[in-house]
């Protein structure tokens, strides 16, 4: 393999892909990423982590602190999955994607070092060594981590990191994680480690006993941020921000905090980011409050962040979110009930092993549908799942593609009429431009 292009189809076509394949791609266990750990000379011990877990929000909380990082003058590693249009946004330095170059470089060392451990790695577990390889060789201060799935068994889970983060619990992946909130909770508790410090976003009858449980038996300091700050309402501003007041203890602590993302959710993330930030100020981070603001203001310019309540067009103005499981779901429902529109129009595909009853009962019956499917193998069936949305009275037409159904919903669509595009991410990444 020569070129960018044979290494990316090797890492499709010859490693197992969770992200097109579901189950079949899937390893419990952290056996092949230790090996691979050892095999790169233990890579992820030359810098500091953070790492990062939820069910919601764990990839904009990510992206929030890496923006804030790199304000305050750190070197900063940001390891996210999936992406949406170039494998590279997986792993950045300074908001940089990874080099074409390291990446041929890396999968050729693999191949050569491995040609005697004949490991079988997935597709995950050898880009989350990559991306450690990569911050590792390029000296990064600090990378912030973010779980792929769960968190226990996650390729991610060989660091110690100087602050964990869970931002949420809902349900999802529950073939791997487990049928109620409180064993995935479990899961997603396994990223606490030994004596480090611990954030959880939310509080939840269901599982906050369980992380202060899991967090005393690691002697790891937790901090439930919803207990201690409270945002308010964003206000949408000009140029497209949100703007809250938080408050700590009832008292403002942070006036006109502006966020460069849309989406009401954020809310929830930004409580949870300032609770880690204080955290990581506690063992010595220099984080001043302007490199708090730039950092949330700028977060897209610095990180490439895309796919969050983003607008992608206007008359009508046309919507994507990236919210794929039942909480995300109920989050996007919430924004689409407060976004001003004369008719709502749904395009909308998931992935076959979802919960698809539990999504289409929270969806508006008001809206029309295009029931499509992004082009994996994971994809459900648009036809299938057009009759499985008339039972639940959402009505509408099925096509093959994302770009079909979005070319029928912009002919529908009067000016003033909304436009959502969601239910996978591989949707959302296929409509955006």
């Amino acid at each position: 393999m020569q070129s960018y292009d044979e290494v990316i189809n090797y890492l499709y076509d010859h490693l197992p892909y969770y992200q097109h394949s579901g189950q079949a791609a899937y390893k419990s266990g952290l056996e092949n990423t230790l090996a691979l750990d050892a095999m790169f000379n233990h890579p992820h011990r030359t810098f500091k982590s953070v790492h990062v877990a939820g069910t919601n929000g764990k990839g904009s909380v990510s992206h929030m602190l890496a923006s804030i990082l790199m304000e305050s003058g750190y070197k900063t590693g940001l390891y996210t999955s999936p992406h949406l249009k170039d494998f590279r946004e997986r792993i950045r330095i300074n908001g940089v994607m990874i080099e074409k170059k390291f990446v041929v470089n890396f999968v050729a060392e693999f191949l050569k070092r491995n040609s005697d451990l004949h490991l079988e790695p997935s597709f995950f577990e050898l880009t989350v060594m990559m991306a450690f390889d990569y911050f590792s060789q390029n000296n990064v201060d600090v990378a912030i981590i973010e779980v792929g799935l769960g968190g226990r068994l996650d390729s991610t889970n060989i660091i110690n990191p100087d602050l964990s983060i869970i931002t949420n619990i809902s349900l999802d992946h529950t073939i791997f994680l487990g049928d109620t909130l409180g064993k995935i909770a479990l899961e997603k508790a396994g990223i606490i480690k030994s004596n480090r410090p611990v954030v959880i976003g939310e509080s939840h009858p269901q599982t906050t006993m369980i992380f202060q449980g899991v967090a005393r038996e690691n002697h790891a300091p937790v901090t439930f941020a919803d207990q201690f700050y409270n945002p308010g309402v964003g206000l949408v501003s000009l140029d497209g921000c949100q703007i809250f007041t938080v408050r700590k203890g009832g008292v403002v602590f942070y006036p006109n905090l502006k966020v460069g993302l849309l989406g009401s959710y954020q809310s929830k993330n930004l409580t949870t980011l300032l609770a880690a930030i204080e955290k990581l100020r506690d063992q010595g981070y220099q984080i001043p409050e302007s490199a708090v603001r730039k950092g949330l203001e700028n977060i897209c310019q610095n990180t490439g962040l895309m796919g969050r309540w983003q607008i992608i067009g206007f008359n009508p103005r046309i919507v994507c979110d990236t919210g794929h499981n039942e909480g995300g779901i109920r989050e996007v429902v919430n924004q689409l009930n407060q976004t001003p529109h004369k008719k709502l129009h749904v395009i909308i595909g998931l992935v076959n092993d979802k919960d698809i009853p539990g999504i289409l009962n929270l969806l508006p019956k008001v809206a029309h549908y295009y029931f499509t499917k992004a082009a994996i193998p994971r994809a459900l069936d648009e036809k299938v799942f057009q009759k499985m949305g008339n039972l639940f009275n959402l009505k509408g037409e099925c096509y093959p593609t994302v770009i079909s159904a979005l070319q029928a919903a912009k002919e529908n669509a009067d000016s003033d009429d909304l436009i959502f595009i969601g239910g996978s991410t591989f949707v959302v990444a296929e409509a955006i431009p």
